[in-house]
């Protein structure tokens, strides 16, 4: 299924912000920096990541559903969203 660059705007600014998380988490690991300060950010960034996942599925279960509705063939079948969502679990 190709992505609407603007449906995705929310997913992508959440997966920008992951990666300055973890470029901030890769130097302060470099750094030598305190492992309760590097988890803490790691989590946030796993974090992130998880969300702009979940914005994703949620987008294209969206999307087809629409496109059931008008009576057209979406183009992932249920069972390919469920999977892609339970990829993400």
């Amino acid at each position: 299924m190709k992505m609407d660059s603007d449906l995705m705007k929310d997913p992508l600014t959440r997966l920008k912000r992951a990666q300055g998380q973890l470029g901030a988490v890769i130097a302060m690991i470099e750094n030598g920096d305190d492992c309760e300060r590097v988890l803490t950010q790691l989590a946030a960034v796993s974090s992130a990541l998880d969300r702009a996942g979940f914005k994703i599925i949620s987008t294209g279960m969206r999307h087809c559903h629409a496109q059931r509705e008008r009576g057209e063939e979406p183009p992932l079948t249920e069972a390919e969203l469920e999977k892609l969502f339970l990829a993400l679990a």
